[in-house]
């Protein structure tokens, strides 16, 4: 979940780097008493994301700047449309609007590239999720932009599950382990409300996997990674609705269709984060002097 303290925190912290002595430009040459009216107007048609954090950018410059939303996070809009409006001090108006915009455009961009690989996958049974391939130090705010697209969530962090992954299964095949043996060790320790997910990338890696354990205190998804689509529908068969199956590798909004008619579950989509293009926002902003 997306707190205030949360934004807050980020929001200053992009603040600080990009005025961290004040904004000179604005200082010395805009009149003090000049106020500014602004439009945060949509250049591209899209999803909206990151009102409260774009409010933020102005309301930590100067609380006497009034911001109000006039589309909800998760909303659609076309091209042409008013998301916001900002009035205020023409100073800080001017230092918060590059902050602002970043966060929106950037959030927004995620939220709408979600919503078109949802719109792919209608009428299946799949789910599109997210992945940690995010900005470091912006994941909560990614990830609450994939959900204003309509996707979910996967693990927020290392400390949320167990995931195991091609390299942790590569470490326990050079002390030469038995992937069943070492996942049903581990089974043995963890609490029941800890979720396990095993990656492979072979159909013949499913049965050992599934061999550890279900339920409760077993394997609760096994992820298919970069299988063909013969391979999935054949992973889909064996594991026989036993655990939960992601799909991960290779998707695109040119492959995601065919990959969910597949009847995975899942599917982990790191292009949600680590590929959105930031969306088209403008802030036009008119500035008068008072007096």
């Amino acid at each position: 979940m997306l707190t205030q303290a949360h934004i807050d925190r980020v929001v200053a912290a992009a603040l600080e780097e990009d005025a961290p002595w004040g904004d000179v430009t604005s200082e010395y040459l805009i009149p003090e008493d000049a106020r500014a009216t602004a439009d945060l107007t949509a250049r591209e048609s899209g999803v909206f994301s990151g009102g409260e954090v774009f409010a933020a950018a102005f309301r930590l410059t100067d609380p006497t700047v009034e911001v109000r939303l006039l589309v909800d996070d998760g909303e659609f809009f076309e091209r042409g449309a008013v998301l916001a409006t900002v009035h205020g001090p023409a100073r800080s108006v001017l230092t918060a609007e590059r902050i602002g915009l970043n966060f929106a455009q950037r959030m927004s961009g995620t939220a709408t590239l979600t919503a078109l690989y949802v719109a792919e996958v209608a009428h299946t049974t799949a789910r599109i999720v997210d992945t940690r391939k995010t900005t470091p130090g912006l994941r909560q705010f990614e990830r609450h932009a994939v959900r204003n697209g309509g996707g979910h969530n996967h693990r927020f962090s290392l400390s949320d599950a167990v995931m195991a992954k091609d390299n942790h299964l590569a470490v326990l095949a050079e002390k030469h382990a038995s992937v069943t043996a070492a996942l049903t060790a581990a089974l043995s320790r963890l609490p029941h409300t800890t979720h396990v997910e095993v990656e492979v990338d072979r159909l013949e890696q499913i049965e050992p996997v599934l061999a550890a354990g279900l339920g409760a205190r077993g394997i609760g998804t096994i992820m298919l990674d970069n299988f063909s689509l013969e391979d999935l529908r054949a992973g889909v068969a064996l594991i026989d609705g036993r655990v939960t199956v992601e799909a991960s590798g290779g998707v695109s909004l040119e492959t995601v269709r065919a990959i969910a008619e597949t009847g995975v579950d899942v599917i982990s989509v790191g292009a949600l984060t680590h590929s959105a293009r930031a969306l088209d926002l403008g802030l036009d902003v008119r500035i008068r002097t008072d007096g």
